[in-house]
């Protein structure tokens, strides 16, 4: 029972977090290449998850560029 979702740099659009919390699924993975976008819907889903895990991958060397995957846990 996991959500993953990996939105292009605009983040999340306000119907996909309400369909995530809507869901109240065990898990939500989120890979984001947007540390704003990314902090902008994390503040919406710690409506109901839990921040568990951040990993960053820096995937373009060079650049300024990371790819962060978090794992964010329901709450009970």
């Amino acid at each position: 029972d996991v959500i993953v979702v990996d939105p292009a740099r605009a983040g999340l659009m306000n119907d996909g977090i309400e369909n995530i919390l809507s869901i109240r699924s065990s898990k939500v993975v989120y890979v984001s290449c947007d540390p704003v976008t990314l902090a902008r819907d994390l503040k919406e889903l710690k409506k109901v998850y839990d921040v568990k895990e951040i990993t960053l991958f820096d995937m373009f060397p060079w650049t300024y560029h990371v790819e962060t995957v978090v794992l964010l846990i329901r709450k009970f």
